[in-house]
């Protein structure tokens, strides 16, 4: 069956997608001059800050003279996994925080649950490629060789964290809408997030009982995947694309499922 579109539906169609830029445009300014500084130039701040963690904690290890668990760098190997790790931290954590402070212009009739967590992921999105660019400008300069064995595979992994933040973003943000304690309790669950997603140690080192309970980690997956592009044979026994993807996805079918069918609650709550 062919459908044909009026001149009006056209125009209704450009009008709508016009609203909707322009919201969205509106809540990300929001959202850069509320959470530093009341000024645009806050937003740099979306950058500096999980840099600045990236940085610290890969001079930390290497100030402390620490070898490589893999490869010749230790350097490379702990900023691999610290990237895709503060791609899906960030995303997740300020998604979930940037709904709940929000949620006053949830009385507005053209702002929406979904358009204040979009916002918020363009926003996280934006600065992890600025983190992405930064970091390997800096490792050119200090003489790093940061060219993976496999770039599509290492952009993949990118694309893994950031499906996997905003999957989880999404269903924390409706969450915390009904129940604001939430974010303290996913807030405190990142430190054991961070601790097991194989950012300081060889998960294919492991016994077999430990490595077969981490290979159900998603994050840990989005780590094992990015090093896989830089390391041969890196991750064999524990990687798992398709797994780490259907996470993702299955994330944000299943925040999308409980706003649908929390809307009438969550905005009762407003």
């Amino acid at each position: 069956m062919v459908v044909f579109l009026s001149s009006s539906d056209t125009f209704d169609l450009r009008s709508a997608a016009e609203r909707q830029r322009r919201v969205l445009f509106a809540l990300m300014l929001r959202n850069v001059r509320t959470r530093f500084f009341g000024h645009g130039l806050g937003y740099l701040m979306y950058i500096a800050w999980p840099l600045s963690h990236i940085l610290i904690i890969v001079a930390i290890f290497v100030v402390a003279g620490r070898s490589a668990p893999y490869g010749d760098s230790v350097a490379l190997f702990i900023a691999t996994g610290a990237l895709p790790f503060m791609i899906f931290s960030y995303l997740s954590r300020f998604m979930m925080i940037s709904v709940f402070t929000t949620r006053p212009l949830l009385a507005f009739p053209e702002v929406k649950i979904l358009d204040i967590l979009l916002a918020s992921a363009l926003l996280e999105t934006l600065a992890a490629c600025c983190v992405t660019v930064i970091l390997i400008v800096v490792a050119w300069f200090s003489g790093i060789d940061v060219m993976p064995i496999n770039i599509i595979q290492a952009s993949y992994a990118l694309g893994a964290a950031l499906l996997l933040g905003f999957g989880f973003g999404f269903l924390n943000g409706v969450i915390a809408l009904a129940l604001p304690f939430w974010m303290t309790v996913y807030s405190l669950s990142i430190v054991a997030f961070w601790m097991s997603a194989g950012i300081f140690f060889v998960p294919d080192a492991l016994p077999e009982t430990f490595r077969s309970a981490l290979a159900w980690h998603p994050v840990l997956q989005t780590v094992e995947w990015m090093r896989s592009a830089y390391y041969e044979g890196y991750g064999d026994s524990v990687l798992d694309r398709r797994y780490t993807i259907s996470v993702g996805v299955g994330a944000v079918f299943l925040g999308l499922l409980l706003e649908r069918a929390m809307r009438g609650h969550l905005l009762a709550l407003k």
